[in-house]
């Protein structure tokens, strides 16, 4: 069981920061506060919650799935603007 929750966890922490990475990517090309911006942000947080709830982890886990999710988003701004140069 210990194996599963492990799997899970890091499952979880993956998804928050690979999910985010194309998401910061396509957010950083559109207008700042748009619909599309703020959809961009916030998009990955539902299937986040879901994956939490769905595997029974902790709500302790909750500010590093938060933390990996902004430094998806941040990895993705900036290759956008590696991108851009």
């Amino acid at each position: 069981m210990n194996i599963e929750i492990n799997t899970a966890l890091v499952s979880l922490l993956a998804f928050a920061i690979l999910s985010n990475i194309p998401l910061g990517y396509l957010r950083m090309g559109s207008p700042k506060y748009s619909i599309r911006w703020f959809v961009y942000i916030h998009l990955s947080v539902p299937f986040i919650i879901g994956l939490r709830i769905s595997n029974h982890i902790s709500w302790q886990v909750i500010p590093f799935s938060i933390a990996l999710a902004v430094a998806g988003q941040m990895i993705g701004s900036r290759m956008y603007r590696r991108r851009r140069l």
